[in-house]
């Protein structure tokens, strides 16, 4: 038995099953420490001060330490198989597929006892775990006896192996899979998501633990959108993992388009995404260290004074054509530095000039701009500047000066690199390693500011928190958990490759999320709505009290009233025929003996109670309301995207692709219960779908709004065709 202690470190909401149990059957004695930050990877810490990261790290460390002389395979081919594995089991057993992959485990199985050679491996130890750790929905399948050869397999493992396995299991594994809550908490669905989803993590070039800084970045000249949060997020992540430091610095150089409103929403958004940082800090701060370095490399022949005008300076930089300034004196140019500085007429007609390489393929090494005026004030510091520095001359300057380590940037900018490590060399500051991760797109979204500005400035939307728009607070009001956007985020990763996602994706996430936990609510829309008579109903209406989730408790209870008269929606009416049997939900069955109409238009039905009936008999399956004076208005609100066209080449005009109708609202009743539902509240409508509150009851001449929420399957349904 190897004698070695050394301490695992993990989230304690997501504890790496397969290494606790690989460790207990190896021997390898291991202190647990659940004390890792939310999102972070396990970590093996020695003794010497070693570490590493990484449950697949960490298993093939266990498994060449075991007692168990087969844990790695008995030769390479065999070690191969077992890497195989590892890379395997956490994909096909983690994701929709799961009994696909139990069935394939059960082929493969079939003729072996072990799944690499002929003894216990690593492998086998992470399979079991994986299985082990979905809790119920494996003992379901374990029951059923459906997948003969990986329960025999299983049982044999547990059976080898059982002390060990038995106390590891019990500790962390509950009905519902890994951990002991109840129900899933949200987090768990979405921590060691690069784990679970590509049993990879992702890692900084040349990064030391605790030795880390990274920075978000943000101009406040908006909200936070879907493409910021990848940003925050990713930021958040490799602070986490290297245990460093998170600076939120806003990027506050340009006076015209940023105000105190974007800061106090940036901020709230950050918060909103659960990122933890350090602290704030803004570009403003050092503005006069700026104009100091600005002076420093005029004075060293390294950045010029420039007034040629903007369209001619565009044409000569795509030419390679150098300026009539570029050649002028220091004194010259300190001189027209100094009519900048004091906002002059001549200052105005002036910008600096870093002086790099005219002539360079890469045309961001053309003689950047560094300096601007601008007579706007500053939402900080007011009137007190009439020149602002670029973001290309403050970024890599203050990043220096912040001491950050790794400066994460989308690949959109990977052509502007080279720049960022010249100007860093001109200014004669340490090098900051820049790493790039692809910009997110989605379908039929502009993510531009400057686009979304346009919506909001044209009432297009109601504001930037519009539930048509991709910002942070936008996708939230419309419905979306943040914990399906961190990972929808974060199963991509920090990956380079250029994206397109479809928010179908996003949606369906969320729908995993809020399906098992939201109260369910009945709602007629009230167009042309149908009354059906019961002749043997009940002659007074009587309430029963009912669960608002028929499988998750905590969702509460409702009263729910039965009366002889309820109201159906058209839709349903008119696909009902004379002498029908159908199911009136949450009630039991009724036969419809007599369907009236006016000029072709049903007005009324009558019916009887048929509740012997069987349910499963009947072909409809109808929501229905009763006719009393409780029942609340509703306005069943549902959206489109901004623009029509799934993907706006660069050359097209967005307003060449507006959708012309992207909100439509139809009225409905809904169930008295729903006086008790709260703003933001998400709930689903029977029959109809998913839906967020955004106002609700305050009185009864004002209807409750409800957003309608995609499942990422079906356009919403709550909405009749062509209203």
């Amino acid at each position: 038995m190897v004698r070695m202690e050394v301490k695992l470190a993990f989230p304690q909401d997501r504890p790496p099953l397969s290494i606790i149990s690989a460790a207990k059957i190896a021997g390898v004695s291991v202190i647990i420490d659940p004390t890792l930050a939310s999102g972070s990877v396990p970590t093996l810490h020695f003794s010497s001060g070693d570490f590493i990261h990484g449950v697949n790290t960490i298993l093939r460390y266990i498994a060449r330490a075991a007692s168990v002389s087969s844990f790695y395979g008995q030769d390479d081919i065999q070690a191969a198989q077992v890497d195989q594995w590892l890379e395997y089991a956490p994909l096909i057993l983690s994701g929709s597929e799961f009994e696909a992959a139990c069935s394939f485990l059960d082929g493969y199985l079939a003729t072996r006892t072990f799944l690499v050679g002929y003894g216990l491996s690593i492998a086998d130890i992470v399979v079991w775990s994986n299985l082990t750790g979905t809790g119920q929905r494996w003992e379901s399948l374990r029951r059923s006896k459906k997948y003969q050869s990986l329960v025999r397999w299983f049982n044999s493992v547990a059976a080898d192996y059982g002390d060990a396995l038995d106390e590891v299991t019990s500790a962390y594994v509950g009905k519902r899979g890994i951990g002991k809550s109840p129900a899933p908490s949200l987090k768990e669905k979405v921590l060691g998501l690069k784990e679970n989803t590509s049993g990879h993590e992702i890692d900084l070039p040349g990064a030391k633990v605790g030795e880390v800084c990274v920075r978000f970045a943000p101009e406040p000249s908006g909200y936070l959108h879907i493409g910021h949060a990848k940003a925050a997020l990713l930021n958040k992540y490799f602070a986490e993992r290297y245990k460093g430091r998170l600076i939120v610095r806003f990027d506050d150089t340009n006076p015209s388009k940023e105000s105190n409103e974007f800061v106090e929403n940036v901020l709230k958004d950050i918060e909103t995404l659960g990122v933890k940082y350090d602290v704030v800090t803004y570009t403003s701060d050092y503005f006069p260290k700026l104009m100091e370095m600005a002076e420093s490399l005029i004075k060293q022949g390294k950045a010029y004074i420039d007034d040629t005008p903007k369209e001619q300076m565009r044409s000569e930089r795509m030419d390679g054509v150098e300026s009539k300034c570029r050649n002028s004196t220091v004194e010259e140019n300190l001189s027209l530095w100094k009519e900048m500085v004091n906002g002059t007429t001549r200052g105005t007609q002036c910008c600096v000039r870093g002086k790099l390489d005219m002539q360079d393929p890469n045309k961001s090494l053309r003689d950047p701009v560094y300096y601007r005026c601008n007579p706007d004030p500053h939402h900080r510091v007011g009137s007190k500047y009439k020149v602002y520095p670029t973001y290309d001359f403050a970024c890599p300057f203050v990043d220096a000066l912040e001491g950050v380590t790794h400066a994460l940037r989308s690949s959109e900018y990977h052509d502007r690199n080279a720049q960022y490590y010249r100007i860093l060399q001109d200014m004669g500051l340490r090098r900051v390693e820049i790493y790039e991760f692809s910009r997110l797109n989605m379908v039929y979204t502009v993510l531009s500011k400057r686009k979304l500005l346009w919506f909001v400035q044209n009432k297009m939307v109601e504001d930037w928190t519009d539930a048509r728009f991709p910002t942070v607070q936008g996708i939230v009001r419309r419905g979306l958990k943040i914990e399906a956007l961190i990972q929808f985020i974060l199963e991509q990763g920090a990956s380079k490759n250029l994206n397109l996602m479809e928010w179908d994706k996003l949606w369906t996430i969320n729908k995993k999320i809020v399906d098992p936990i939201c109260g369910r609510h009945t709602a007629v829309l009230k167009e042309k709505r149908v009354l059906l008579t019961l002749s043997n109903g009940p002659e007074e209406p009587f309430v029963q009290i009912l669960p608002r989730h028929k499988k998750y408790e905590g969702a509460g209870k409702k009263a729910t009233t039965f009366a002889n008269r309820i109201w159906l929606e058209y839709a349903d009416a008119s696909v009902i025929s004379v002498g029908e049997e159908v199911t009136l939900m949450d009630w039991g069955n009724a036969i419809i003996r007599e369907i009236k109409t006016d000029n072709g238009t049903i007005t009324q039905l009558v019916g009887e109670l048929h509740l012997e009936g069987s349910v499963k008999m009947t072909k409809l399956k109808l929501t229905w309301l009763s006719d009393i004076e409780d029942l609340v208005s509703l306005s069943l609100v549902d959206f489109d995207y901004l623009i029509n066209k799934k993907k706006l080449e660069e050359d097209e005009n967005f307003l060449d692709n507006l959708n012309p109708c992207t909100r439509r609202e139809a009225l409905a009743l809904g169930d008295p219960n729903m006086r008790n539902v709260k703003k933001g509240e998400v709930i689903q409508l029977e029959r109809k779908g998913y839906y967020r509150c955004d106002v609700p009851f305050v009185r009864s001449s004002k209807p409750i709004v409800l957003f309608a929420i995609s499942d990422g399957r079906q356009k919403s349904t709550s909405i009749a065709t062509g209203a």
